[in-house]
């Protein structure tokens, strides 16, 4: 029997792994591949966004509270999960204010992502999933996470880089999230406005050309996944400290994004196999005999 498929996202804080990319993992863990999360920071620094969950005793202990909020959403996803270390760094209110000292968007690259490139040797994804150079929004996190995801990609493979942290391994694939799209959200809009619903997102599509890096990575990939919404749901709430079960995310109505937009979209970034776009599925070109480390 051929060894299972296995599939490695790479996340800033707990929540993001199930704001980004949760339907998909779903999607593939019920098809039997094996899924990796790995949160690179534990969130220490996050406020409290739903504000139902706004208490002293819950922000005394936002890091114990917020990494038992990602085992709860670990479990309804059905994937593994690892944090790596890292301290959160915040988000500044003002762009020119320094960021906290030994946090790990300040952190050297390679000591930065020779956590990430152990993870990848050991656990042997074939496909990875991260941010693009923006890191989708311009969180100091999120753009060390590409920066690591990058490297890890590249490095993992090669005996000469990162020496002690495990046998080489090559991924195949490497890919951006691309859920935040305007295509994605004028459609949504439209649709619920049609509907005589009240749309939550046109604020965000009256912004759109103010985004600096708007529309620069094209959308390669939709992974249709719109029977794990509901699983992506229940993950996000499991994050309560974070998601307000009556705010944005929910608004529209889960039969709606079904029928609109039932993909998870991503933007292929590297590719060592052949594949042809657009693509429906992450594993395209990706055989599960290619397992073998004596293919790399």
């Amino acid at each position: 029997m051929s060894a299972p498929l296995r599939l490695m996202a790479v996340h800033a804080h707990p929540d993001d792994e199930s704001s980004k990319g949760a339907a998909t993992m779903a999607r593939y863990v019920a098809e039997g591949v094996e899924v990796l999360v790995c949160t690179l920071t534990g969130g220490e620094r996050g406020s409290i966004l739903n504000p139902k969950m706004d208490r002293p005793d819950i922000l005394e202990n936002i890091g114990e509270v917020r990494r038992l909020e990602m085992e709860r959403a670990r479990e309804i996803l059905g994937v593994q999960q690892r944090f790596l270390g890292f301290v959160d760094s915040g988000l500044p209110e003002d762009e020119n204010e320094p960021l906290p000292e030994g946090c790990f968007a300040l952190q050297p690259l390679e000591a930065a992502a020779a956590p990430l490139v152990a993870a990848v040797r050991d656990f042997r994804p074939h496909v990875i999933l991260t941010y693009d150079d923006d890191g989708g929004y311009p969180h100091p996190d999120h753009i060390m996470t590409n920066k690591v995801s990058v490297e890890a990609f590249e490095a993992a493979g090669d005996p000469d880089r990162y020496p002690g942290t495990g046998e080489p391994w090559q991924p195949l694939k490497l890919y951006y999230h691309m859920g935040f799209t305007r295509e994605r959200f004028e459609a949504l809009h439209e649709a619920m406005v049609s509907r005589g619903l009240g749309s939550p997102y046109s604020d965000w599509i009256a912004r759109w050309e103010d985004r600096p890096q708007k529309d620069r990575w094209p959308v390669t990939t939709r992974v249709p996944c719109g029977d794990y919404f509901e699983v992506r749901d229940q993950a996000l709430i499991a994050h309560a400290t974070q998601v307000d079960p009556d705010g944005f995310w929910f608004v529209c109505p889960r039969e709606v994004q079904m029928e609109i937009w039932p993909t998870e979209d991503y933007h292929l970034a590297r590719s060592l196999v052949d594949t042809e776009l657009p693509e429906d599925d992450l594993f395209t070109g990706v055989l599960a005999e290619e397992a073998s480390p004596a293919c790399h």
